[in-house]
């Protein structure tokens, strides 16, 4: 059984008639998996982990066949039960470190709160567990860390302390949400190191929510192609990689730096992503795709098996022609 199952999730914001802007996600992680979701920013990537951890409110709606995390259906819990498991079982590396951490609170008793609320640790015993997560992520002289402020940190050190709370209740899944944005390319590779090193030594699963093709390539074991808040291809790498089967697929690897030298412009995919008040009546890339058929216009396709992955599209790529 999987760790994590999703089936036929939506997240609206507004009435039940508004437009999903999670739709009809389906979604498994293994125990010490590392998925991939990828996709344009507005896809749905962060909302969908944010509906998982009960971060999404008024007037936020979640509805879902199953939301089931480790035998535990997340929809049936409490706000005092689901505290129990978000932050220790589940826990998020968010996107902006700088905005994650209190910049009241000391590093030192930022983390020392997330082991008192779950692990139960207090004092001389707290502060040396805290000393030992610092250690942990390679923070340089951590024992002074202890009691800097987040303003006192660099990007690549708030991250550091970022992920050092979120594995601190020892995870069994861990979600970064584009957790090197904000830094410089050296500091993104480190970062992108200790991630991976700490997924394999706890053998915790991972769900990366990047943007960056390449990361996915080196790290990940499958990946989540998502467009306009649907999962358009799901797949192993590097097989998506090398025979995709979406066209929204193909386009993301197309517009990869590398993939354009020689050429005059880079590759890109025409058009916009459809908004609440524009959305295609067929397949909602069909207004942007270049293999785009009549049927398609018409009818939304499911998300179905191909010959190397699962991929919603009429007339996917690739495929090998009996």
């Amino acid at each position: 059984m999987s760790l994590l199952q999703i089936d036929n999730l939506n997240v609206r914001f507004g009435d039940a008639n508004a437009v999903p802007v999670v739709d009809g996600l389906d979604l498994a992680v293994d125990a010490g998996e590392i998925l991939a979701i990828v996709g344009e920013s507005g896809s749905g990537k962060s909302v969908t982990m944010m509906a998982l951890m009960g971060l999404i409110d008024a007037p936020g709606r979640i509805t879902a066949d199953t939301l089931r995390f480790a035998g535990t259906d997340m929809l049936k819990l409490s706000a005092r039960q689901r505290r129990k498991v978000v932050g220790k079982d589940i826990a998020m590396v968010f996107q902006d470190p700088m905005t994650a951490l209190n910049p009241s609170f000391t590093v030192g008793y930022q983390i020392e709160e997330v082991l008192r609320q779950h692990l139960g640790l207090k004092g001389k015993a707290a502060r040396q567990r805290a000393l030992e997560l610092l250690q942990k992520v390679e923070i340089p002289a951590a024992e002074s860390r202890l009691d800097a402020y987040p303003h006192q940190l660099s990007g690549g050190m708030s991250q550091r302390v970022a992920i050092a709370m979120a594995i601190a209740g020892e995870p069994k899944l861990l979600i970064a949400d584009e957790p090197t944005t904000a830094l410089d390319v050296t500091i993104q590779a480190q970062i992108m190191e200790l991630l991976v090193n700490l997924q394999k030594e706890r053998n915790m699963a991972l769900i990366l929510i990047t943007h960056d093709l390449a990361v996915v390539a080196e790290t990940a074991r499958r990946v989540c192609v998502m467009y306009a808040g649907q999962a358009v291809e799901v797949g192993q790498v590097p097989e998506l990689f090398e025979v995709p089967a979406h066209p929204y697929s193909e386009a993301l690897l197309a517009a990869i730096p590398e993939h354009s030298i020689g050429a005059e412009r880079l590759a890109t995919l025409p058009g916009i992503v459809p908004g609440r008040y524009d959305r295609p009546q067929g397949c909602l890339l069909s207004p942007r795709c270049p293999y785009v058929q009549e049927h398609c216009r018409r009818q939304r396709p499911a998300l179905d098996p191909k010959a190397h992955s699962l991929a919603r599209c009429f007339y996917p790529l690739n495929q090998e022609v009996a």
